[in-house]
């Protein structure tokens, strides 16, 4: 005992209290500069010198408590979010506007092109959430618009005044996603020859989009994770904490849910992501909306091309409506490009791709495939 120091004297009367001789504290913590208890070893009859081995074996023995712990309270408060997820997604549902027949809209939605009940249901759900700083998921196949939905969301949000900040989560190698995601400091790495600014720091008090969302590294998730559930993270090469304050919306074509049971995708992560899912429907499922589509990329590309349409022939638009569009609205839209290079009147013939939907389909229903054939 007079090995302790002079700041220690509560310390001091607590070891005389039980008649303490010898002892070891080994500080509880699972990540530096995080002490949240202390693991304490005592002698009551003699002093003893403790050795370097026995010390060592201390902190393997804290390192064990340490992480059982702190796994006891992350699943706790995982409970805890889970609850209060539940708990706004009830709130949400009842005050759900596009539950009634006719959803009226708040909002002139110019850039997304839709009549559908579908479409008009999935505009109503951007309105409501926009305002709101809670995380968003957009679902559906390729090509059926999520970043153009997401840029709906964040024009209606509080943070609308601040640039949307995107990255693609499928197109950089695993490599570059950490860096690209939270920084770098020169030096951090070979080739790493000057600083990076991240872009959840570009996002700060903005909204980052992340599109793909399912292709992100499975050892890159529980970082994610971290940083939507304390706001802070460090630059690689960095020990520096830094805070930041962004809207997450996130995008995937994958079957999310599916991907959670594979163990391909963090369920504590889907379940943070999850607040409040959007799933866009596929053209096939709203026919009505194609003439609309088609109107609007013929006057997209008349302007670029200096060409003039006049009509398009009856034929050609129930070809287009009768097809299945498996890369949906983009599919469509390349389609209409390719028609407008070959045209050379105002009267726009558009060959509908020779390629029909798979057939083997297991997500399409019945009514679905029932109302294809009949077309």
């Amino acid at each position: 005992m007079s090995d302790l120091p002079a700041e220690a004297g509560r310390d001091r009367e607590s070891f005389d209290l039980y008649g303490t001789s010898s002892v070891v504290v080994v500080p509880l913590s699972v990540r530096r500069g995080h002490v949240f208890g202390l693991l304490t070893f005592s002698v009551l009859r003699e002093e003893r010198e403790w050795t370097t081995t026995v010390v060592q074996q201390f902190k393997v023995v804290a390192q064990i408590f340490a992480n059982a712990i702190a796994r006891k309270q992350m699943e706790e408060q995982l409970k805890g979010r889970l609850r209060e997820i539940e708990n706004l997604k009830q709130r949400l549902e009842h005050e759900n506007i596009y539950l009634k027949e006719e959803v009226k809209l708040l909002v002139d939605h110019a850039d997304i092109v839709g009549q559908h009940a579908s479409m008009k249901k999935v505009l109503a759900q951007a309105e409501q959430v926009a305002e709101t700083d809670s995380s968003v998921f957009l679902l559906g196949e390729t090509g059926t618009g999520k970043e153009l939905l997401a840029r709906a969301i964040h024009s209606m949000s509080l943070r609308k005044d601040r640039m949307l900040v995107t990255i693609n989560c499928a197109s950089l190698a695993p490599t570059l996603i950490e860096s690209e995601l939270f920084g770098r400091e020169k030096g951090a790495y070979t080739g790493a020859m000057t600083k990076m600014i991240g872009r959840f720091e570009i996002a700060d008090k903005s909204t980052l989009f992340l599109d793909e969302i399912a292709e992100l590294p499975f050892d890159l998730q529980s970082k994610l994770l971290r940083v939507l559930e304390e706001g802070n993270f460090e630059r690689l090469g960095s020990t520096k904490p830094l805070n930041v304050n962004v809207r997450i919306i996130a995008a995937t074509n994958r079957d999310i849910e599916q991907e959670v049971k594979d163990g391909k995708f963090r369920q504590d992560l889907f379940y943070r992501l999850n607040v409040f899912p959007i799933k866009i429907p596929p053209l096939r499922e709203r026919p009505i909306d194609i003439p609309l589509l088609v109107r609007a990329f013929v006057k997209e590309f008349q302007k670029k091309m200096g060409k003039e349409i006049e009509s398009i022939p009856k034929k050609t638009m129930e070809s287009l409506q009768s097809y299945s569009w498996p890369g949906n609205v983009r599919e469509l839209r390349n389609v209409i490009e390719h028609a407008m290079i070959l045209n050379k009147g105002k009267i726009l013939n558009v060959q509908v791709p020779e390629h029909t939907y798979p057939e083997t389909d297991t997500t399409d229903t019945l009514e679905n495939i029932e109302r294809r054939h009949i077309m």
